[in-house]
């Protein structure tokens, strides 16, 4: 059998607080099928060890690689989440473009390519995520590697009007052209990077009239792949997190209010303060709710060096203050709005305490809360979701109130419908959303990527058996190298994987 090979900027050890829905993913599928996940490790240093640091656990053979001090600052708060980010998600007001940005981006993409090319054999299967490492498959055949690579997009997509505002765009789409397989999360991404095929500077020619392309003599296939969540595992684990301490008290904190909650990133592509607008409006709207309704606005924080989150979070502060001084009674505050990370099990019980869960981003390639939302709630009493249709989400979740984010108004109303609505209809809506959930699971996303990729040839073999195939350096008891450094739980290696 093939060895799996998963690639991203980030590895994520398991800890107390909720992943991302990249490592969600990634983890989904080396539990299942084993193999090797390589990534940074979220440490820099004047001269990293050329050799990546390896740990074995839960069937995953972990390899991690520190980064130069000097180009993660360019590479990560630079060309990835000032230049790409923004572009990728429509956002080209916050774009900030430097060369010297761009060079560090390719040059940790070398890197990358370089220490994964000495634990790669003939046979493996690579598999590339997200946008921190669109370079890695033209770095890594230049080696040479001749095996297959697929590369998967977690984030939108934009078209070419859009993405030519970035002085590199003919690059980007080369570059993802030289991959065996690149998927998306919708048909409106695949279609938006189709528009970009249309560049003269490559030889470009769609195959069979279908989704093969000819690509300066290489061909690569394009494929849509939603990527979904543990539906069954995730209603288990909301169910039994009914009864934890810190589902409780919160439960016991409303006194019988209705609850509405949001769990998002802190991030300006959230919709979180159009989210606190509309909320407000819809307190001076519809005054009934007033010491009613409790809005529950989780938002850890992320990528605090780059200006732009310092900028939201304070916004957000101001609002929520400004909000809950404007509305709130002796015995009633409307907005509680919390930056931490909870476990992935209380996240699941407060999401099935909740009567209505705003899922209102401005742009978003699927939106992962959506779908635990739905999988966490009572089928006999579910809650109702309010969901942008700027989230990949809102393709498969029909039964959602579907209300544009920039929409003060109709999202106001959004929310007094679902306070209101009856409860025959939320279980029909609830049903539907469930049926999709469960039909585009975590498992049937990586199952069918890795088919298209492999043409169906199987994959597998223990954490450990990867671990040891490994061998450039003499072995120890137990298939690890001797002189290798490990991975710790305790060296800093970041949940998230973006």
């Amino acid at each position: 059998m093939k060895r799996l090979i998963c690639v991203s900027n980030r590895i994520s050890l398991p800890r107390r607080s909720a992943p991302g829905g990249l490592a969600v993913g990634v983890l989904a599928a080396l539990r299942r099928i084993g193999g090797v996940w390589f990534g940074w490790s979220g440490e820099t240093s004047e001269e990293p060890s050329a050799e990546p640091q390896i740990l074995v656990r839960d069937n995953v053979c972990y390899a991690a690689v520190d980064l130069r001090s000097a180009d993660f600052e360019r590479y990560y708060n630079g060309f990835c989440n000032s230049t790409l980010w923004p572009i990728l998600h429509y956002a080209t007001g916050r774009f900030r473009y430097e060369y010297e940005d761009y060079e560090a981006y390719q040059a940790v993409n070398a890197q990358f390519a370089r220490q994964l090319a000495g634990l790669l054999g003939p046979d493996d299967v690579v598999w590339v995520h997200d946008y921190h490492l669109i370079p890695l498959a033209r770095h890594l055949r230049e080696l040479p590697f001749h095996g297959p690579i697929g590369f998967f997009l977690h984030t939108p997509f934009p078209p070419l009007q859009v993405l030519r505002v970035l002085p590199n765009h003919a690059e980007i789409v080369r570059d993802l052209c030289a991959y065996d397989l690149t998927g998306f999360q919708t048909e409106d991404d695949l279609r938006a990077f189709e528009t970009c095929l249309e560049l003269p500077a490559h030889a470009i020619a769609r195959l069979d009239n279908g989704s093969r392309f000819e690509v300066d003599g290489r061909t690569v296939r394009l494929g849509v792949y939603p990527i979904g969540v543990e539906a069954g595992e995730d209603a288990s684990e909301a169910a039994e997190a009914m009864g934890e301490e810190t589902v409780q008290r919160l439960i016991a904190s409303l006194l019988g209010r209705k609850l509405i909650i949001g769990v998002d990133r802190l991030d300006y592509t959230k919709g979180l303060t159009e989210r606190f607008g509309a909320f407000e409006h819809f307190l001076t709207t519809f005054p009934d709710n007033q010491g009613k309704v409790t809005f529950l606005q989780i938002a850890p924080l992320s990528r605090s060096d780059v200006l732009a989150y310092g900028e939201i979070r304070l916004v957000l502060e101001q609002v929520a203050g400004r909000l809950n001084g404007r509305f709130a009674e002796a015995d009633w505050t409307p907005v509680r709005y919390l930056n931490r990370n909870f476990s992935h099990a209380t996240l699941m019980g407060l999401l099935r305490a909740a009567h209505v869960a705003l899922v209102t981003p401005v742009r978003d390639g699927m939106n992962l809360v959506a779908k635990e939302f739905v999988a966490a709630q009572d089928p006999e009493d579910p809650g109702v979701l309010i969901l942008s249709p700027l989230a990949g989400a809102a393709r498969e979740l029909a039964g959602a109130l579907l209300v544009n984010p920039y929409d003060k108004r109709g999202l106001a109303l959004a929310l007094q419908t679902a306070l209101h609505m009856p409860l025959g209809e939320r279980r029909r809506r609830h049903e539907q959303m469930l049926e999709a959930v469960r039909r585009h699971d975590i498992h049937n996303w990586y199952g069918e990527f890795l088919r298209d990729l492999t043409g169906g040839q199987m994959l597998g073999g223990s954490a450990a058996a990867a671990a040891k195939s490994i061998d450039r350096l003499p072995q120890r008891e137990g298939g690890r190298p001797r002189s290798r450094r490990e991975v710790g739980t305790g060296r800093g290696v970041q949940n998230s994987s973006r």
